[in-house]
């Protein structure tokens, strides 16, 4: 599935005349990994806008004024609970590698690539 595909499946994506607008690397990195995982045969795209659609219900439901700054955040979100419900992963992992790119982003100078290392999941 090309990249024009995605943004047609998925209702939402933030996009100007040239495709999807990010703010931020992982942004794209995120819609990146979600068009991998679908063309490995992970999901389907319907499925996909339905877990993407109910993360965003939710978080309008806790106070999210929906102004498009926080979409990739809830994309995030439905990347992370669709490969938890696929076995893929699991809740435990995630939270693992949260907060060692927590830790390691903690320690990155401003400007500078965050870099994992082994000591950053020892705690």
């Amino acid at each position: 599935m090309s990249i024009d595909q995605a943004i047609a499946a998925v209702p939402g994506i933030p996009r100007g005349p040239e495709g999807p607008l990010f703010r931020e690397p992982w942004e794209a990195q995120a819609f990146a990994l979600a068009v991998a995982l679908h063309e490995r045969g992970l999901f389907g795209w319907s499925e996909w806008t339905a877990v993407l659609g109910d993360e965003i219900k939710r978080a309008q439901a806790k106070g999210d004024p929906d102004t498009g700054e926080t979409y990739y955040q809830h994309w995030l979100a439905a990347l992370e609970r669709i490969v938890a419900e696929k076995g893929v992963t699991d809740a435990a992992a995630l939270g693992r590698y949260r907060d060692a790119w927590d830790r390691a982003a903690d320690r990155t100078r401003h400007g500078e690539p965050i870099v994992l290392q082994r000591e950053d999941f020892a705690r």
